[in-house]
């Protein structure tokens, strides 16, 4: 990448068909994961128009409404209005849910299996997880998408207020930064899309997104004359959320890692419990990748972690300091693996992973929220004096 260039990412609302999906993906999971833990969860929903459609495999002790589940999610994120096709109270729910195969569970479950190597809890399915930090806010997250997350919980915020009469769930942000010698300098675009009453007109949203959003929440030293608003540029969205687009599970894995900065092995997190490494193990990648700049031993990083299906060690972990690390990339990979533990069984203890908490990730991002354990600096100093 060149020192000076534009980079853009973008975020979008809890009321984008996508993120309704994911929504009431991980609200199954957490409703499954508060009776009973050692639930196995593979959740997939579809919704369009008024309709939602679960599918996938869940294995669990819990007893579930799924209907109750489903209605109480569309409400929170705020299709409520009598002018909604895509209702809380109206959608209809088909349910296609099954039990997790036994082939798989053979492979995950710590137990002994013909055929398994061993009788420790295995990985869930192979695949490649990365996980990202850099030095560019507070937290160690690029600038472009949190600023975009920004955005949209400024909107979500006002919107659930009830303050602005004329805001809907859908919405879409996005942001562009400028970087000079490869340093975030200002922000060239922003970017909001926002749906809204038929009785509202442009012209008073693009001054109310622009003067009480944009200039409220993004910081003011990045922003200049230079800086382009383009709000509603079709102007009109009165269509929204699945009444004018399908969602599903899982389609918006770059607004839920880092706005494209950092690679991603394309595995999807919303609905799957933490046995599922797609999920669990990119959650460990952030862990290790913010407390490695947090101990001062690269500005940026990135780390990719492998598994094979059943299988419960890690058959790669590499990180990659692009060449601007404290010490060799080699040195702080073997600290890495002596602080620690990449098994799944391992993961999941470490960050305390059999609980409901899946759905305080599924919107403006999976990372850079303080509250979760994965945003955690705690292993920070066990990383500088495991450094040899």
């Amino acid at each position: 990448m060149p020192k000076n260039f534009v980079f853009s990412s973008e975020s979008v609302g809890e009321g984008h068909p996508d993120k309704v999906s994911d929504y009431i993906s991980d609200c199954i999971l957490d409703a499954c994961m508060a009776q009973d833990r050692s639930s196995r969860v593979a959740c997939e929903t579809l919704v369009k128009s008024n309709c939602v459609f679960l599918a996938g495999e869940i294995t669990t002790k819990a007893k579930l409404d799924y209907e109750k589940i489903v209605r109480a999610a569309i409400r929170e994120i705020g299709y409520t209005n009598d002018s909604d096709v895509f209702h809380a109270d109206k959608v209809f729910i088909t349910n296609a849910l099954t039990r997790q195969s036994p082939d798989i569970a053979q492979g995950v479950d710590a137990r002994k299996a013909k055929g398994k190597t061993t009788d420790e809890q295995g990985a869930g399915d192979q695949g490649i997880m990365f996980g990202y930090a850099c030095n560019e806010t507070a937290e160690l997250m690029p600038s472009a998408v949190m600023y975009a997350h920004l955005l949209g919980r400024e909107i979500a915020r006002l919107r659930k207020s009830g303050r602005v009469k004329w805001l809907r769930p859908d919405c879409k942000t996005q942001v562009s930064v400028a970087y000079k010698n490869g340093k975030p300098q200002h922000i060239t675009a922003a970017v909001i899309s926002t749906q809204h009453t038929a009785d509202v007109s442009h012209k008073e949203i693009r001054s109310f997104m622009i003067e009480k959003v944009i200039k409220k929440v993004l910081p003011k030293k990045m922003l200049s004359s230079r800086t382009k608003f383009l709000i509603n540029p079709t102007g009109r969205f009165v269509t929204g959320g699945p009444e004018g687009d399908a969602g599903l599970t899982g389609r918006k894995i770059i607004v839920d890692t880092y706005g494209g900065w950092g690679r991603h092995g394309g595995g999807a997190f919303s609905g799957k419990d933490p046995s599922k490494v797609d999920r669990s193990a990119a959650y460990m990648c952030r862990w290790v990748a913010k407390n490695i700049v947090a101990a001062g031993l690269a500005p940026i990083v990135e780390l990719q972690v492998a598994y094979a299906i059943g299988y419960p060690n890690p058959v790669s972990i590499t990180v990659d300091t692009f060449e601007t690390g404290r010490v060799s990339d080699e040195k702080i990979a073997a600290a890495v693996k002596r602080v620690f533990g990449f098994k799944p069984a391992e993961i999941i203890k470490q960050l305390d992973l059999l609980r409901p908490i899946y759905t305080r990730t599924t919107n403006y991002g999976h990372f850079g929220k303080p509250d979760l354990p994965w945003e955690q600096t705690n292993k920070a100093d066990e990383l500088v004096k495991a450094i040899r």
